[in-house]
């Protein structure tokens, strides 16, 4: 794995710079949503997934670390983590500028906490 959980693992491959807005998101256990939201930032490269009725609306962050692989053909992102996982993870809040720093950086310690599959 790169760097940090916010950092693409090299194995992922063309992620920097693609459009994944509107891909589905599978977990490992099954579908989670779509991604609403895709950043490259330097460090800060993330995912914010939309997950409709599933988790009754809520937005998930999930950290490029969390992607283990896309496939451009599907249009479909997988991620390491099971939906109990990724439903247990803090509350990530849209609001601000940068859709909270503090919210982000817990979300990263959540993540941060498991081992890498």
């Amino acid at each position: 794995m790169s760097g940090s959980i916010w950092d693409y693992r090299p194995s992922v491959g063309d992620a920097a710079g693609a459009d994944l807005v509107g891909f589905a998101v599978e977990a490992t256990d099954g579908h989670i949503g779509k991604v609403d939201k895709h950043s490259d930032e330097v460090d800060a490269a993330h995912l914010v997934v939309d997950t409709g009725v599933w988790i009754f609306g809520k937005e998930v962050l999930l950290p490029a670390g969390t992607i283990t692989r896309i496939d451009r053909a599907a249009e479909t992102v997988h991620v390491n983590r099971t939906k109990a996982e990724i439903k247990d993870a803090p509350e990530y809040s849209t609001s601000g500028a940068d859709g909270s720093a503090g919210s982000r950086q817990q979300v990263g310690a959540y993540y941060e906490g498991f081992p890498l599959i």
